[in-house]
């Protein structure tokens, strides 16, 4: 099994932006099954252990299939329903209040996030309450907030850290699952870094506009990426400036996760020397998990879709303003939010990202293929 992953790794892999990575998975490994306890220990973080197993392809017992067979009839076609006409509702919302406006157009970038008056009111207020009803509708019907009013675990030199007032210029989270994204918009109405495809997309295209998010082309070459952080920056900076600017969102992970440990930060997020909201995510589970970490994406939401009762516990730690050594280093600052975030939401530092991710999934499905 050793020899097997050196061989996958003996090609250097294509060096990932700091923002985002989303290349296509590597081919199929061909492995035993006695090799499915080593997978586990070397890419622990990705590892499923709810009831539906590996991938979503564990046996059932037969009252989960008796259970999984009843909200497949039942539940499901009621909830995508709701889903879509709330996912309609909204876009409408959307079209009437950017109606005969000019949408900001910088860099390649297009958004509406910077509408004034009762338009950026609606926008905002609709689309949190409706967030919020769409977790309703996931089966998210309460979720624990807690906010931490001071980090008993600082540093000395944390704790020296000169006062700084207004907000912080971005929100830093966990990532667990897409169900994150819904969480975020629903309680901050922030702008995310997404796919430039998304902005094509029917419905989500305009929502994503009106969220202001940030389009960056994954396959781009370096020096397109250059220009997607510099914009990510700058609106960081612009968001702790301005009370009315939108507020930017990043997951510095890259990658989602089985909800248990964290994974490196990219240093991106941390370029513009502005404090910083760390948020931690974590969903309880009986049953199925809502980690959206080795499983494929239709058969989560499937799943997720059947599950009647979902847990979200949310973690809000207070703003990390950086030193003026972690202003000369981000990767200092960006590793020391994250060792703080894993100190306090219990979660286990791990060193491997998002390359390792591609390399679990394809020996995982050289497995599931030899059965």
């Amino acid at each position: 099994m050793e020899s097997k992953l050196q061989d996958v790794n003996s090609k250097p892999p294509k060096q990932p932006d700091p923002v985002h990575d989303d290349g296509p998975l590597l081919k199929p490994i061909t492995i035993f099954a006695s090799d499915t306890e080593e997978l586990e220990r070397k890419f622990a973080a990705y590892v499923r252990r709810d009831v539906y197993g590996t991938m979503g392809r564990g046996e059932l017992p037969t009252k989960e299939k008796v259970l999984l067979g009843v909200a497949l009839v039942t539940l499901v076609p009621m909830r995508v329903v709701a889903a879509m006409a709330l996912l309609l509702l909204y876009y409408l919302i959307c079209r009437v209040c950017t109606l005969c406006s000019v949408p900001n157009r910088e860099d390649e970038q297009e958004d509406y996030a910077h509408l004034v008056g009762w338009r950026r009111i609606v926008i905002v207020q609709c689309g949190k309450a409706l967030a919020r009803l769409m977790l309703f509708i996931l089966g998210f019907y309460w979720i624990t907030h807690s906010c931490r009013v001071e980090n008993p675990t600082s540093s000395e030199e944390n704790k020296r850290q000169p006062e700084e007032t207004g907000r912080p210029g971005v929100i830093i989270s966990n990532h667990v699952s897409y169900v994150d994204i819904l969480y975020h918009t629903s309680k901050s109405f922030p702008s995310f870094v997404a796919k430039r495809s998304v902005a094509k997309l029917p419905l989500i295209g305009l929502i994503s506009k009106c969220l202001g998010c940030i389009y960056v082309q994954r396959e781009s070459k370096t020096s397109e990426f250059k220009g997607v952080s510099a914009i990510v920056t700058e609106r960081i900076r612009e968001a702790h400036r301005n009370t009315s600017a939108p507020m930017m969102m990043l997951f510095p992970e890259g990658t989602t996760t089985n909800g248990e440990y964290l994974l490196p930060f990219k240093s991106g997020g941390f370029l513009a020397h502005a404090p910083v909201l760390p948020v931690i995510l974590n969903y309880r589970y009986k049953r199925f998990s809502p980690a959206w970490d080795s499983i494929s994406g239709l058969r989560h939401v499937i799943f997720l879709f059947c599950q009647f009762v979902n847990y979200m516990e949310v973690t809000e730690l207070p703003m990390y303003s950086p030193s003026e050594q972690e202003k000369d280093n981000p990767k200092l600052y960006a590793n020391n939010v994250r060792r703080l975030m894993s100190t306090e939401g219990n979660l286990i530092l791990s060193d491997i990202g998002l390359a390792e991710k591609r390399i679990y999934h394809s020996a995982l499905n050289g497995l599931f293929s030899q059965c």
